[in-house]
């Protein structure tokens, strides 16, 4: 076994400069190698007997390939691609056949055979091949490369994304015959784009165009998002479509089994089961299949003759991946855009400034209807007004004022009415009737919670609090500074006692209501789709979610509102959405109008000034503070780096959830920011890689926390 001393054939994001200053780290770090032995007791493989592999080890410091020697029993087997199993380390030597062998088996993809190998000494031999199916092509091998090195992480780590688990049964069964491209569809309701038509016929054509989507609302954008599809597969190529959850997905899979029929597209979601999930993947991996829909992990999917790569609403949460090297899907189907050459779709009912920055580059070009077409399209959208403040005084502090008890009386008459809130539970916050002062647990210091409307629980570990007391004022009382969607459903039934009331959210998430009057509370992202639309809509407690000391805040929020009300009956069909909120907001006045776009333009120009991302490149830096400051102080980082911070993190209590990123308990973090200009984010990227590598070649013990273009600044 020897470490790869040349430049790798597949390309890499960052050129041969960053891959050089990476190796040239470890070198100075004096990594201690494995002792190689050779092969003894059979011969090799005659031609090309040296296998190049990527072991399965997520650390940067062996983020290189090693070489083996290719026994002559594996030659037939042992061919690029393939999952392998090797020795190595040089801990747990163990007697086999009458020889030492040195290291533990790991798992490892082979990337190539070669005839020679650098190192000059003898090399391990492959243990053996865990299967001869080929998984790891060279234009997967090289997206991940370029995966890894944007995001300052591991080929390992992006392949254990990329690749799924082995699953010998779904192996063992072939792949069906891939059936002829399909005739070119209708461009249907892509007419209500000005370039709708004219970007289909330019997928089934062949060409490469690149687009920002701002789809109308309705029901109407699955199938839309299936034309382009066929449009693709109609040239002979393939697509690929990555949507935010299961529910997005089998609606986009329904509308492309209705327009293409069964059998043109793989279904890649975690609902399908490891088996069937794997099966669906060999079939694409195999040219069985060459359309895909799926969700976050679905990015990496190996789709032959690659044509269009297409996320939907790239602002969820869901889209950026909470493993290492965090990556995000958005990114990644740009990278698979430019290094595949192929055609770049971004849709969503509405607009983040991320989207907003590709067409302002000229990266890509807006797609977007008119305005006359909106206004079919969308609902009359009400906020609490000066006429509502004449009739009713208390309208604007109220939760449920007038105007919003009037839309669901109105609405009830024809249908469903739709109620978003913004938290789950019954009463989520609670404090102190009389002085206000958060209900905390007594044993942990947790926030308490109902649950219900009787028993009070800590949030954080479990325990009950029954006899309550106020440590500020002793009271006995408590009020619900905000409340959830069980205690609001309870309100509104007992308001509509004659209207079944029904609940959405993440224990329990509806995929359809029927057209019958009813009240749908639901929190967000967890809305289900009514037969014919929603006669009318609430959007309550808007402060909850435009409050949050985040970057963020008014982006998520109107973009939650606009995919709430997308799901409202337009305005020629009486559909009315209300929101709660102050009406003189951005976001809030964003949504009356309909203009997610001149909302995303307008944040993306203060950032601009602010020098916030997108337009700059960041990366989160956590740990100890001594540990961050060294690292930050000998990282090599570059000169036109800025660094934020550090500040303290807060420190986590043993029973509180913990989320992906949090410090370990008990300890104190602290974070700094680094923020260079466009133009130096791969620097900023390579340096603090390369930093990471050395550290962890000497041997550094104490943990530091690497994230490029962090979700969270705020």
């Amino acid at each position: 076994m020897s470490s790869d001393n040349e430049q790798p054939d597949e390309p890499a994001a960052g050129g041969p400069e960053q891959l050089a200053l990476i190796r040239e780290t470890v070198r100075k770090a004096k990594v201690p190698k494995a002792k190689p032995r050779t092969w003894r007791g059979a011969a090799l493989a005659r031609d090309l007997p040296v296998a190049r592999v990527m072991v399965n080890k997520g650390v940067l410091h062996l983020d290189q390939y090693f070489d083996y020697a290719v026994p002559e029993e594996l030659d037939a087997d042992a061919q690029p691609g393939v999952r392998v199993r090797v020795r190595f380390g040089a801990g747990g030597h163990r007697v086999r056949d009458g020889r030492r062998e040195g290291g533990g088996l790991i798992d490892g993809f082979l990337v190539e055979r070669r005839a020679e190998s650098d190192y000059g000494g003898a090399l391990a031999a492959l243990a053996y091949v865990v299967s001869p199916e080929p998984v790891l092509g060279p234009q997967m091998l090289a997206l991940a490369r370029a995966v890894a090195d944007r995001y300052a992480g591991s080929l390992a780590d992006v392949l254990q994304l990329a690749i799924p688990p082995r699953n010998g049964r779904a192996e063992s069964k072939p792949s069906p015959d891939p059936l002829p491209a399909p005739p070119v569809p209708e461009p249907g309701s892509w007419t209500r784009y000005g370039r709708g038509p004219a970007f289909l016929e330019a997928l089934a054509s062949g060409g490469t165009p690149r687009a920002v989507w701002t789809a109308l609302p309705g029901p109407r954008w699955p199938d839309e998002l299936a034309r382009a599809v066929a449009a693709t597969l109609a040239s002979g190529r393939g697509a690929l479509v990555v949507v935010p959850d299961g529910r997005r997905a089998a609606r986009v899979d329904a509308a492309l089994t209705e327009l293409l029929g069964a059998g043109r597209h793989a279904l890649l979601t975690a609902e399908s089961g490891p088996e069937k999930r794997y099966r669906q993947w060999l079939a694409v991996r195999r040219g069985s299949v060459k359309a895909v829909v799926g969700t976050r992990a679905a990015m990496f999917a190996p789709v032959q003759d690659l044509g269009l790569v297409a996320v939907w609403d790239d602002g969820d949460s869901s889209h950026s991946d909470e493993n290492a090297p965090f990556p995000h899907v958005r990114e990644v189907l740009e990278l698979r855009a430019t290094h595949e050459t192929c055609a770049f779709l971004l849709g969503g009912t509405s607009c983040t400034v991320e989207a907003a920055q590709l067409v302002e580059s000229g990266w890509a070009l807006p797609l977007a209807a008119d305005r006359e077409q909106v206004r079919t399209a969308a609902p009359l959208v009400r906020t609490v007004g000066d006429q509502d403040l004449a009739r009713d005084e208390a309208a604007r502090a109220a939760r449920l004022p007038s105007v919003a008890w009037q839309a669901v009386r109105e609405g009830l008459k024809s249908g469903p009415v739709l109620v978003q809130v913004p938290r789950r539970g019954y009463a989520p916050r609670l404090a102190c009737e009389r002085c206000r002062t958060p209900a905390r647990c007594r044993h942990c210091a947790g926030p308490l919670e109902a649950p219900d409307a009787r028993d009070l629980t800590c949030r954080w570990c479990g325990r009950g609090a029954t006899d309550w007391h106020c440590v500020a004022c002793g009271a006995a009382r408590l009020r619900a500074s905000v409340v959830g969607a069980r205690r609001t459903a309870e309100e509104l039934g007992r308001a509509f006692p004659a209207v079944p009331v029904r609940t959405s959210g993440r224990d329990h998430v509806l995929d359809t209501v029927p057209a019958r009057p009813a009240l749908v509370v639901s929190t967000p992202g967890a809305e289900p789709v009514a037969e014919g639309g929603y006669a009318a809509a609430l959007l309550l407690d808007g402060w909850a979610m435009l409050g949050r000391p985040d970057l963020r805040a008014g982006e998520d929020a109107l973009r939650r509102w606009i995919d709430a009300s997308s799901l409202v009956r337009g305005q020629s069909k009486g559909g009315t959405v209300v929101v709660v909120a102050e009406p003189t907001l951005r976001p809030v006045q964003a949504l009356v109008r309909w203009d997610p776009v001149g909302h995303a333009q307008r944040e993306l120009a203060e950032r601009a000034e602010l020098g916030f991302p997108p337009v700059s490149r960041m990366a989160a830096v956590t740990g100890r503070a001594d540990v961050v400051a060294a690292f930050i102080s000998t990282a090599g980082l570059p000169p036109d780096v800025e660094v934020l911070g550090p500040v303290p993190l807060p420190v986590a209590d043993p029973g509180r959830p913990r989320r992906p990123g949090d410090p370990p308990v008990g300890e104190s973090w602290e974070r700094a920011l680094l923020r260079v200009p466009p133009g130096s984010g791969a620097a900023l990227a390579a340096a603090l890689k390369a930093a990471q590598a050395a550290r962890m070649a000497r041997g550094g013990t104490d943990q530091v926390r690497i994230r490029i273009d962090p979700p969270d600044i705020g």
